[in-house]
């Protein structure tokens, strides 16, 4: 499996959770993405490390997520802090090798783009 992602759970609003997504068989590198589906809705891309390490996020998700990245472990990480029961959803990890991109072209990508993808996590946050 490219991709694997782990850590999602239930918690409450103002709760923390952090995701972690790895890769086996290949280094995680150029666009590598945290994209999540709600019930109903299309797949949104909320936090983005381009290929010079630059982090872009959603507008939702500002000043409350933090992507990162565990090189040696060949990790990428999603810090969720204060979540909000909006937050809740299906988080995946998707990641594109091919070529260098920088963070704010790689979200304005979509899921089907990225070579990588991997099966998602839930996280839900309660009221």
């Amino acid at each position: 499996v490219p991709l694997v992602e782990s850590g999602g759970g239930s918690v409450q609003t103002g709760g923390s959770l952090r995701l972690s997504c790895t890769a086996s068989g290949y280094p995680l590198e150029n666009c590598r993405t945290w994209f999540r589906q709600a019930p109903g809705k299309e797949r949104e891309a909320v936090a983005v490390l381009g290929s010079y390490g630059s982090a872009v996020y959603a507008d939702s998700v500002k000043g409350r997520f933090t992507v990162s990245q565990d090189n040696a472990k060949n990790v990428l990480y999603l810090q969720m802090n204060s979540l909000k029961p909006e937050d809740t959803a299906m988080y995946y990890c998707a990641a594109e090798l091919s070529s260098f991109h920088s963070g704010p072209f790689c979200q304005r990508q979509s899921w089907t783009w990225y070579g990588f993808r991997g099966q998602g996590t839930q996280v839900t946050v309660s009221s």
